[in-house]
């Protein structure tokens, strides 16, 4: 048996995990002294008051190192191959501690098969390989073919986004002070994704509106160009905004119904409130990886 194993950061929600047969590996969100499991927390509830998390914003810790273990010495004693997929090695250090646990594992169960793929992503940028790699394990693909058809499907994939302000972005040191003042003096509104697992600017617009019209020409652009396979529309903090976006706008040009999901605290703290999109189109979008995709696999 193949286990597929992800990240919180994934934001794969606990029923789809469930229904796929995922495991899933909470980090952690820690405010005002508590911690909470990532993986298992009401994120909409969380959210709620992101606004007043601005002067405090809550931190975030990797999984532990035994506990990384205790899931892959679970899989090994069952006689299970492992498949992990986790977070860009470029937005957090959890891919290197889950290698650095598997491979103690490893060495103490010498039959033990297994592969790990850098997602070079987060979110449902992230769980969109996680998908194709459920697919091809329930089609009957060994091990190789389920991590291949998730290195395949990352440079198919797609994340944008844009944030209702820079204060967020400054506060975690993603940009200098002086760029967030003036950018929310004169409403800037970037539109962000990620390249070769790290974030990146994709457009600069004025006003919020301006973004998210940027968001739907490229996604437009990419279906004609590349097709379709599967998309959700993500949101930090407010829901409403998001699912009012999805039912006006991205559902009438796709002519079907759309998945509307928060994405982790883990990542959506470090942005603040925002709304995009993450999508998988049929064949490789350009940009997306600039690097060999043979360099995000490592296997025993």
């Amino acid at each position: 048996m193949i286990r597929i194993i992800t990240d919180s950061v994934s934001s794969i929600t606990q029923e789809m995990a469930r229904e796929l047969d995922i495991q899933v590996v909470t980090l952690y969100v820690n405010r005002d002294g508590v911690e909470y499991e990532d993986a298992a927390m009401d994120l909409d509830a969380f959210y709620a008051d992101i606004y007043d998390m601005l002067d405090n914003i809550p931190t975030s810790s990797q999984p532990s190192q035994k506990l990384l273990e205790d899931v892959f010495e679970d899989a090994a004693r069952a006689g299970d191959e492992v498949c992990g997929i986790f977070i860009s090695t470029g937005l957090s250090g959890a891919y290197d501690g889950a290698l650095r646990a598997i491979r103690a594992v490893a060495a103490r169960n010498i039959d033990f098969k297994w592969e790990l793929v850098d997602s070079t992503s987060c979110g449902f940028d992230e769980a969109l390989p996680v998908l194709e790699a459920v697919a091809a394990r329930d089609a009957g693909e060994d091990l190789r073919g389920v991590a291949q058809a998730a290195v395949d499907a990352i440079g198919r994939t797609r994340f944008l986004f844009t944030p209702e302000t820079l204060t967020f972005l400054q506060k975690g040191g993603r940009i200098g002070g002086a760029a967030a003042l003036l950018g929310n003096l004169i409403q800037l509104a970037p539109v962000l994704t990620v390249c070769d697992g790290t974030p990146v600017t994709f457009a600069k617009v004025r006003t919020r509106k301006k973004a998210l019209d940027k968001i739907v020409a490229a996604l437009k652009a990419d279906i004609e160009e590349h097709g379709l396979r599967d998309i959700v529309v993500h949101y930090i903090g407010d829901k409403t905004p998001a699912v009012k976006w999805a039912h006006e706008v991205i559902e009438p040009m796709l002519g079907r119904s759309v998945k509307v999901l928060p994405v982790s605290p883990v990542v959506g703290l470090h942005v603040g409130p925002a709304i995009g999109i993450a999508y998988e189109c049929a064949r490789a979008i350009s940009g997306k990886l600039t690097k060999p995709a043979a360099g995000l696999v490592c296997a025993s």
